[in-house]
């Protein structure tokens, strides 16, 4: 079987590795490279135990083969921490007892910063529909929901001591729509 040479970023490092045609994403970031962070679970795009963001899209890396991903920019459950600090939510998991066993959180993180790039202030509603094909067999979801909410609390709270509002407050830009982080203005509309 002919080989492939690809590149992948993962994490901010650029790794050059060969792989097989068949070699799926997720085994060439955990076998490959190291990162064991990403579970494989169902291998059938069923559970979410895999999930990363490639190039800013949360996926589920056993459904990708690894070479549809060369030259695309991966961060999985390890690049979510900054200098040794937890993402928010990362912070959330903890504060709000997200896990029992942990199998399924690193795919919930992932699906779950997805759903807050895009949502900053979802509903418990909305939380629950982003994270719909992330399976967990211990929680019940009831904390996995406390804990999103509890990172978008944080973000929300770090974006208002940078500077940033939300809409509704005085400060923000008449076109933020309901729930949506926005910076300060000086009176004038933000593009």
């Amino acid at each position: 079987m002919t080989e492939h040479d690809i590149t992948l970023t993962v994490n901010g490092t650029e790794h050059e590795l060969t792989v097989e045609p068949r070699t799926l994403l997720v085994h060439a970031i955990r076998d490959e490279l190291g990162y064991t962070g990403t579970n494989v679970g169902c291998e059938s795009s069923l559970c979410g135990a895999c999930t990363v963001h490639l190039d800013n899209d949360a996926v589920k890396s056993c459904t990708v083969l690894a070479v549809q991903a060369d030259g695309a920019t991966i961060e999985t459950v390890e690049g979510l921490a900054e200098d040794g600090e937890f993402h928010p939510i990362q912070g959330g998991f903890q504060e709000e007892h997200g896990l029992q066993c942990g199998y399924c959180t690193p795919g919930m993180m992932m699906a779950a910063t997805d759903l807050l790039e895009e949502n900053p202030d979802p509903s418990r509603e909305e939380i629950r529909e982003g994270l719909e094909g992330n399976l967990c067999r211990c929680t019940g979801y009831q904390n996995i929901v406390n804990a999103v909410e509890n990172a978008a609390d944080e973000m929300h709270a770090g974006a208002v001591a940078d500077g940033g509002c939300r809409a509704g407050d005085s400060q923000c830009s008449s076109s933020a729509s309901e729930g949506e982080v926005r910076w300060p203005t000086d009176g004038g509309d933000a593009e």
